[in-house]
């Protein structure tokens, strides 16, 4: 027996138009006194105000924390951790996208734990139970609704850090996809080129050999059998429904259809992990102070490229989940789910290169020694990656040239394999 399954996520989730309708009920079970997280966007909403009068309706007392900013600067969770002290809650609700959601999870920690965010960074560094969480996702982009990890800015670091760990999954996630219509084109393309690169990446993503101890060595074990069934299932509503729900905000079926995707790519990456493309973005957006979703939407066709030889059933696959024939081949397959996730992201609005984000050409190895630094998403990546490779990607993603990491990925399939199944 080979096969290997490994998932994690919420106690329950609760998805579909009017969801968010239960928010009260919800929260009231698991606390009295709610630290209400969210960005000043969202927080100035008829629709915020709706949920936080749900909350008192329930006999929920509600202290709100509405200066959430994106990327969440570290100080941010201390900030609101000095504030909500005195508040005492038991119970942390975040409303809003991926940095809103980030944010409670860090201060649900910090909260029950102490010390500062910086404690825990890396895997496994949490050292129990949290105050429970309850996530409200207001974009179809990061899945931080059902995923082990908190994803901060710290100005020591150049790159983006992040506290991993299965103490961080909310308890529950509240989906309604009637919060997303209020999304501008532009966040909707971001987002969903995020929800995206989740899906592909961790269905693509190194396989690990069976053994007992994985899961309690890893917070990210790699691809496997359970992840792949929400990988796919992401796959196939992104591919049906981004430019939909980009060109017509109002599209309410599509605003469903990538809400579920984006959900469902936060099972496959919560287990799975990400690779290539998130490491580079990493210190790419660092650089351009572009946004995540735009900078790991550039660099999805290209880290495909390079993986081809070592993925291309996982790309065949990949390529008829987004609607091509599945008569052709497995190689032909393969090549037109990268020319297919090129085109939707395009038709979004993402731009096709680095060059295009303003990454400067006189740090192309600089990124790349960077993105090497990312341990634990280079280490997820299917094809062994090095400064060299790294830095081929970010070349070819910055001149838009797919076909010169074509021309350099010179080991066989086997070949690779082997080297990965040997990590």
């Amino acid at each position: 027996m080979s096969m290997l399954g490994v998932l994690r996520g919420p106690r329950q989730v609760l998805f579909g138009a009017g969801q968010r309708h239960a928010l009260g009920a919800v929260t009231a079970a698991l606390g009295s006194r709610a630290l209400v997280c969210t960005d000043a966007r969202f927080g100035d909403t008829p629709e915020f105000a709706e949920l936080v009068r749900l909350l008192e309706d329930a006999g929920v007392q509600v202290m709100t924390f509405a200066e959430v900013l994106a990327d969440v600067p570290v100080h941010q969770v201390a900030e609101c951790a000095e504030r909500a002290a005195g508040f005492d809650p038991d119970v942390v609700v975040g409303m809003g996208g991926g940095s809103c959601l980030d944010l409670a999870k860090a201060v649900a920690l910090v909260l029950t734990h102490g010390g500062s965010a910086s404690d825990y960074y890396g895997e496994f560094r949490v050292p129990g139970p949290v105050l429970p969480v309850v996530a409200l996702p207001t974009t179809a982009g990061t899945g931080s609704e059902v995923t082990p990890v908190a994803v901060l800015t710290d100005p020591s670091r150049v790159s983006k850090v992040g506290i991993s760990s299965p103490h961080l999954i909310p308890h529950t996630a509240v989906c309604d996809p009637e919060l997303t219509t209020g999304c501008p084109p532009a966040l909707t393309a971001s987002a969903g080129a995020d929800a995206l690169s989740h899906v592909v990446e961790a269905f693509t993503a190194v396989r690990r050999p069976v053994a007992p101890g994985l899961a309690a060595e890893r917070v990210f074990v790699g691809k496997n059998e359970l992840t792949d069934t929400f990988a796919l299932l992401g796959i196939r509503l992104i591919a049906g429904s981004l430019e939909r729900a980009w060109s017509d905000p109002e599209d309410r079926e599509a605003r469903e259809a990538m809400m579920l995707g984006a959900t469902a790519g936060g099972f496959a990456l919560g287990t799975a992990g990400t690779a290539a493309a998130h490491a580079i973005q990493y210190p790419v957006g660092a650089l351009t102070h572009t946004p995540h979703g735009v900078g790991v939407g550039v660099l999805l066709p290209y880290v495909m490229e390079f993986n081809r030889p070592a993925r291309i059933p996982e790309l065949a696959a990949v390529g008829v989940a987004m609607g091509a024939a599945p008569d052709a081949t497995a190689e032909a397959l393969a090549d037109e789910a990268i020319d297919r996730v090129g085109a939707l992201l395009a038709s979004v609005g993402i731009p096709a290169t680095l060059a295009d984000l303003g990454l400067p050409a006189d740090r192309l190895r600089w990124t790349a020694e960077q993105a090497m630094g990312a341990e634990r998403l280079v280490a997820n990546n299917p094809r062994a990656l090095d400064v060299e490779g790294l830095e081929r990607i970010v070349r070819a993603a910055h001149a838009g040239d797919r076909g010169a990491l074509r021309e350099t990925s010179g080991s066989s399939a086997a070949d690779l394999a082997t080297t990965v199944g040997a990590r």
